[in-house]
């Protein structure tokens, strides 16, 4: 039996949810798509799919061998549009993860020159804070923010964060502004928890040329990044996220920075992936399209950003008789 054909009925089948149209697409008799499935089930000895007169569904076991044979394909796919005309004109369904604020206040509004320059590639993108498994997950390519511990990646550093402390004004009116790091004994803090170990992360400060990680005690912890900013403007406590998370509330107010002498190391932003991707046309145009975009915006270099590159955010606000909308005012900033 051709194992790679069969991977192909048995996927055909699956998307066309029907065995007489898989056999349609495939230009095959349907008798031959039927029994190509069942050599198949035969030859790895378990059911893949539940068979009723009006709907199949996938087993579990169906459901595993559907994401591997999937994942196998996609690779003899990328290797062989190494060699082909696809290495010019990169193709193909590309799936990425990165976090959720760095997708919905960056990338997306920018996706479009991606779209322009790359057409035939269909991009999936997932938002979030979780820890990705890009082997087990069939992932082409996340961007992380911080140092990366899996080695068995390869990665390019793309950008850097400058994370800053601050705290709302009602929640420094009620409990004091910190003055020294010594000082937050007696704050509390907004929590923000790993995914992957559950525990929550310590703050960071860079004092005398070191780095010194301080443990708070709070009443909340996240694990969402959009949900942490939102937890300090409502005066929960202080919190240390991303400058560029936060540009226009502390432009507006709502949040003001404390402990501006103690500011946190810069966190490196890379774009991470597979070595099994590292030839792949799309991966390999769609990184550089990164490392270009993350160029263009000075806060994710890790710089401070002037006033002057917000003055045509100030007069395009200004123009508009409408209250700012948070991700608009961040897009001006920033690019």
């Amino acid at each position: 039996m051709d194992k790679l054909h069969a991977m192909r009925v048995f996927i055909r089948v699956v998307e066309a949810n029907s065995f007489s149209k898989a056999a349609e697409t495939l230009g095959l008799p349907r008798a031959s798509v039927t029994t190509t499935v069942q050599n198949l089930e035969a030859a790895l000895g378990v059911r893949l799919l539940q068979r009723t007169t009006r709907k199949l569904s996938l087993t579990l076991d169906g459901a595993a061998y559907l994401e591997g044979a999937s994942r196998i394909l996609s690779e003899i796919d990328e290797i062989e549009s190494t060699f082909t005309s696809a290495r010019k004109t990169p193709r193909g369904r590309l799936r990425v993860d990165m976090p959720g604020s760095i997708g919905r206040l960056v990338i997306i509004p920018s996706i479009h020159e991606f779209h322009d320059k790359y057409p035939d590639i269909d991009l999936m993108l997932g938002l979030g804070d979780r820890a990705v498994d890009l082997i087990q997950e069939g992932v082409d390519c996340v961007v992380r923010v911080g140092e990366l511990a899996d080695s068995s990646l390869l990665a390019r550093r793309i950008g850097a964060v400058q994370q800053i402390t601050c705290a709302s004004p009602a929640y420094l009116a009620e409990h004091g502004v910190p003055k020294t790091i010594e000082d937050l004994d007696r704050h509390i803090a907004v929590n923000y928890f790993s995914n992957r170990t559950g525990r929550n992360m310590e703050l960071c400060f860079q004092r005398d040329g070191a780095v010194e990680e301080v443990t708070m005690k709070g009443v909340i912890s996240v694990n969402d990044a959009d949900a942490y900013v939102t937890c300090g403007l409502e005066g929960q406590g202080i919190l240390q996220p991303a400058r560029f998370m936060v540009l226009p509330h502390l432009r507006s107010g709502a949040l003001r920075e404390v402990l501006s002498d103690w500011r946190p190391p810069r966190m490196p932003i890379s774009a991470v992936y597979p070595h099994n991707r590292h030839l792949s046309p799309k991966v390999r145009v769609f990184v550089d399209w990164l490392a270009e975009l993350f160029e263009r915006c000075p806060l994710l270099q890790g710089e401070e950003v002037p006033d002057d590159i917000c003055e045509k955010y100030e007069k395009k606000k200004a123009e508009k008789s409408r209250a700012p909308v948070e991700r608009e005012e961040l897009r001006d900033c920033v690019m």
